[in-house]
C-alpha cells in the first residue's frame, strides 16, 4: 500500500478523525432543562463553592489537552500548528482507543516561551492533564518546567517521557536476555534532543552511571564552549562527566549499550563490532535508524529495539502514553512523576513473560490488550504510594 497517497484520501474523506459525542438525552424540555438552563446552575455553584467539584460534575476528569506549536512535528520540522493538526487528533484517538482517555488537540500559534506558557496554563482549568507534543527542544524543557510551576494538573511531554518509559521497559527486558546489571553497562547515547535527554535521565533514575552523550557536535562534556548558553546540555555533561572526547564512533568502543534518537545512518557495522561482546542496541530514528536492525544484529549485537513496525522489538510509545495518563487520571494525580514513569516501563517489562522473553521479544505488542490496563494500574499505584494522588 501507498500509505502516503491513501492516508491523505482518508484525511480528505474522513475531514477530521475525532468528533464530539453527546453523553446525555436532550429529547425533551426536561432533559434541556437538566443538561442546560435552569437545572445546570446547581452544578455550577457547586463548583463555584469547591472547585475539585469540577471533576465530579464534568468531563474534566478524563479529558486531556494534546496541545503543541508545531515546531517539531514527527520528522517534519517546524512546520505550523496547523500542519501539526492531523497528528493532534491522530494521538487524541490513540488516547481513547488504547486508554479510554477522551482528548482534544489544540494547536498554539506561538514560538514565545512565556506567551505558550500563558495560554496552557489560563486553559489548565478545562482538562484533567496536558499532553505536549512535537515541540522543539529546547523549549520543550522549559515549556514543561514552567507548566508544571503553573498548574496543579498532570503535565507530561510525550515526546520525552513517553519514549523514555517504553526504552526503559526494553532495556529491562534486554538486561535479562543478556545477563547484564544496568549499574554495570557503558552505555552510549547518540541525540540530545527531547527524546534523548528524557530517556537518559531515566535510566539514570534506574541505576545507570556510565554513560556517554553524543550530540551532532561529539561527545557532551563539562567545559565544551558551546554549552555555556545551554543549561540543559550542560546538566547532563555535568551527570555524566566524561574522560572521552571525540565523535560517536570513539564513544561505542568498548560499550554495552546503544540508544538513538537522532539521523540515519549514523552506526556502521564496524561501530558495533567495536562494542563489548553481545551489546544491546536501540536504534530509534524513524523512518530510517542509525543503524538498520538486521546489520546491527549481523554486526554482532544481542538484541536489537527500532522504532520501525517491521522489525521484532518496536519501540513504540502508544504502549505507555494511554496507560500512563488513564492511571494518573483515575487517582486524580497533580503530576505525573518519575516514580510514576518506572512503574509504568516495569509493568510494561513485566508483559512479555519469561517463557516468552527472547531477543526477538523485549516488548508487549501495541494491540496487546493487558498494556493500557497494566501500565494505569502501575502508574495509579505509584502516584497513591508518592502522594502524586488526590483520591
Amino acid at each position: 500500500m501507498d500509505y502516503a497517497a491513501e492516508s491523505l484520501r482518508l484525511h480528505r474523506a474522513w475531514a477530521g478523525k475525532i468528533e464530539v459525542a453527546v453523553r446525555v438525552p436532550v429529547g425533551n424540555a426536561d432533559d434541556l432543562s437538566l443538561a442546560y438552563t435552569p437545572g445546570v446552575a446547581q452544578p455550577c455553584l457547586a463548583i463555584q463553592k469547591d472547585p475539585e467539584q469540577s471533576y465530579a460534575l464534568t468531563r474534566r476528569h478524563n479529558l486531556c489537552a494534546v496541545i503543541t506549536d508545531g515546531t517539531a512535528v514527527l520528522g517534519l520540522g517546524d512546520i505550523g500548528p496547523e500542519a501539526g493538526m492531523p497528528v493532534m487528533e491522530g494521538k487524541c484517538v490513540l488516547f481513547k482507543a488504547f486508554g479510554g482517555v477522551d482528548a482534544f488537540p489544540l494547536c498554539v500559534k506561538t514560538h514565545d516561551v512565556d506567551e505558550f506558557v500563558n495560554t496552557v496554563s489560563l486553559l489548565s482549568g478545562s482538562f484533567g492533564g496536558v499532553n505536549l507534543e512535537d515541540i522543539a527542544a529546547p523549549r520543550c524543557f522549559e515549556i514543561e518546567k514552567k507548566l508544571k510551576e503553573k498548574c496543579d494538573i498532570p503535565i507530561f511531554h510525550d515526546d520525552q517521557h513517553g519514549t523514555a518509559i517504553v526504552v526503559a521497559a526494553a532495556l529491562i527486558n534486554a538486561l535479562k536476555v543478556t545477563g547484564r546489571r544496568i549499574e554495570d553497562l557503558h552505555a552510549v547515547f547518540s541525540g540530545a534532543g527531547a527524546a534523548g535527554t528524557a530517556i537518559f535521565k531515566l535510566l539514570w533514575a534506574m541505576g545507570l552511571r556510565h554513560a556517554v552523550l553524543c550530540d551532532i557536535k561529539g561527545v557532551v562534556y563539562p567545559g565544551r564552549p558551546d554549552l555555556a548558553g545551554d543549561p540543559w546540555l550542560d546538566e547532563l555533561a555535568q551527570m555524566t562527566r566524561p574522560n572521552l572526547r571525540g565523535g560517536l564512533k570513539e564513544a561505542l568502543a568498548g560499550a554495552d549499550l546503544f540508544v538513538g534518537v537522532s539521523a540515519p545512518g549514523l552506526v556502521t557495522a564496524d561501530m558495533v563490532k567495536s562494542m563489548a561482546p553481545g551489546p544491546i542496541l536501540f536504534p530509534m530514528a524513524n523512518p530510517t535508524p542509525e543503524i538498520m536492525p538486521d546489520a546491527a544484529r549481523a554486526a554482532g549485537a544481542a538484541v536489537v529495539g527500532t522504532g520501525r513496525s517491521d522489525f521484532p522489538n518496536q519501540i513504540n510509545n502508544v504502549l505507555a502514553f494511554p496507560g500512563v495518563f488513564r492511571g494518573a487520571f483515575d487517582v486524580r494525580a497533580k503530576e505525573i512523576n518519575e516514580e510514576m514513569k518506572l512503574a509504568a516501563a516495569h509493568a510494561l517489562a513485566g508483559l512479555v513473560g519469561e517463557d516468552e522473553l527472547s531477543a526477538d521479544f523485549i516488548l508487549p505488542k501495541a494491540f496487546d490488550p493487558r498494556v493500557g490496563p497494566a501500565v494505569a494500574a502501575a502508574v495509579a499505584q505509584a502516584a497513591r504510594d508518592t502522594g502524586a494522588a488526590r483520591i
